[in-house]
């Protein structure tokens, strides 16, 4: 299966780089939809960043289906959503959320990854 991103390869430009690869989902960079929670956990090496972005609308069945995310490089997501920038330097264990209509984001403290 194809996808069709909601950025072409030339609209990616260099406003976060260095950071490594994340994971992202598609309701992201298929969808349009903003970033609206993220995480990040130990680095699987030394590429990963260890960062998760989704959309918030993702449920577990959605995330099962490993066609419905993928690796990217940090950079591609951020501009996806450069609300993430700030982010990027945060510790293991960072949580964040982004409730609809806000600017910034917030801390978690309540959740707990998988990973």
């Amino acid at each position: 299966m194809s996808k069709t991103f909601r950025l072409k390869a030339e609209q990616i430009s260099p406003i976060a780089t260095g950071f490594g690869a994340c994971m992202a989902s598609d309701r992201i960079t298929v969808d349009g939809l903003p970033v609206r929670f993220c995480y990040r956990t130990e680095p699987h090496n030394e590429i990963d960043s260890g960062w998760k972005f989704l959309s918030g609308t993702e449920d577990e069945a959605y995330m099962n289906n490993a066609s419905n995310h993928a690796i990217y490089d940090v950079n591609t997501i951020a501009n996806y959503d450069p609300s993430i920038i700030p982010l990027l330097n945060e510790p293991v264990g960072s949580v964040f959320e982004k409730v609809p209509d806000a600017q910034f984001f917030v801390p978690v403290t309540d959740w707990v990854s998988e990973d």
